[in-house]
């Protein structure tokens, strides 16, 4: 028998090798698609405010966080000081903290080690919400290799896909070019409707009715008032009456 820890994969992998390739693999299909589309939006949006060619790219490059880029270009249109456009990425990027508390720690003990500080960079929507389905399919020594497969084609995109959007910005109309940074969400949202776990769905059914309340409310904080709110009333339910109660072991 195969203890909780390392349960029976469905994923066969004899080496970490195998499971880079089968990542890899996984991206090159909707993964990099969307990102790709993404980042020609979000090169688009840089072209049509001005903003220069090769800052546009380095933002996706370095950065390779599209909510926050989106914000970043936004608030220097508006003429923001460098200390309020420093908090509101940061505060935009705080969700990168769930993500990687909550897929690392599947990892195999060997691989959470400094390395990781360099891995991290790969983490995207994407590529955690596939990394969270499959990860229980798998041997936690091969799930690394599995998220570094995933995760470096979609970022080795990310800077021709700016490119590719910041030139065919005049040649599209501005609707369309600036519509597929949503594609990125959207996908993620799809995805991550199939990860196990009935609190996931619970969040995201509470999020897509509370947030036009919230965003009623006060649109400044709606997107950040519904994420808590409709996170810990899922959390909440979950807790109180669709996770199994814990089973007593009597000597």
């Amino acid at each position: 028998m195969t203890s909780p820890d390392h349960p029976h994969p469905s994923q066969h992998f004899s080496t970490r090798r195998e499971a880079f390739v089968q990542g890899f693999k996984d991206s090159l299909g909707a993964p990099v698609l969307v990102l790709f589309a993404g980042m020609i939006g979000f090169g688009a949006m840089g072209q049509t405010h001005g903003f220069d060619a090769w800052m546009t790219g380095l933002t996706s490059l370095l950065m390779f966080a599209l909510p926050g880029q989106v914000v970043l270009l936004e608030m220097l249109i508006s003429g923001s000081s460098l200390l309020a456009i420093a908090f509101a990425v940061t505060l935009t990027s705080a969700r990168f903290v769930t993500m990687v508390v909550t897929l690392f720690p599947q990892l195999d003990a060997q691989d959470r080690n400094r390395g990781l500080y360099a891995w991290v960079h790969l983490l995207a929507m994407t590529a955690w919400a596939v990394s969270m389905r499959e990860f229980p399919n798998m041997l936690p020594k091969y799930r690394l290799s599995y998220f570094i497969g995933l995760g470096l084609p979609c970022w080795l995109v990310a800077l021709p896909g700016t490119v590719l959007g910041y030139l065919a910005a005049g040649w599209v109309p501005a609707a369309v070019t600036l519509g597929l940074v949503f594609i990125n969400p959207l996908f993620f949202l799809l995805t991550f409707t199939e990860v196990k776990p009935w609190a996931n769905r619970i969040a995201i059914v509470l999020g897509c009715v509370m947030g036009p309340a919230f965003y009623l409310l006060d649109a400044n904080s709606s997107l950040l008032t519904t994420g808590v709110v409709a996170g810990t009333l899922a959390y909440a339910l979950d807790r109180k009456w669709l996770r199994p109660k814990p089973v007593e072991v009597s000597a």
